[in-house]
């Protein structure tokens, strides 16, 4: 009774094994190994390597990642919001109206400080 209940899930579990182990060998075996110029390029930084990789970064760069963390988190807060819409009384329409409005108060607050100036 127990093998017959879950079988499907074990067909199912070894049938994704056993096509990701042929994708990825497949992937291995057809792949160039060549490194060209261009793979070899710097990328994401915007530099070319020219020392050693512990250069100081400017601290802006920092304060405009940390900035952006912030605000993305705080904006995921508003996807619970958005699907509990339909059963939300007015005492959670506005707090979530007075969130968004201290948010918008710390954006403009940070613009006008010249915090997202590159």
């Amino acid at each position: 009774m127990f093998l017959k209940s879950y079988s499907s899930i074990l067909i199912f579990l070894s049938a994704s094994v056993i096509l990701s182990l042929i994708i990825f060998v497949l992937s291995f075996l057809v792949s160039q190994k060549a490194d060209d110029r261009e793979k070899l390029t710097a990328y994401e930084c915007g530099f070319n390597p020219f020392e050693d990789s512990r250069n100081e970064f400017d601290v802006r760069f920092y304060l405009v990642a940390i900035l952006f963390l912030i605000f993305d988190l705080e904006i995921s807060f508003l996807f619970p919001f958005i699907a509990s819409f339909h059963c939300i009384n007015f005492i959670g329409l506005y707090s979530m109206f007075f969130f968004l409005f201290i948010l918008t108060i710390g954006f403009v607050y940070e613009w006008q400080k010249g915090a997202l100036d590159w």
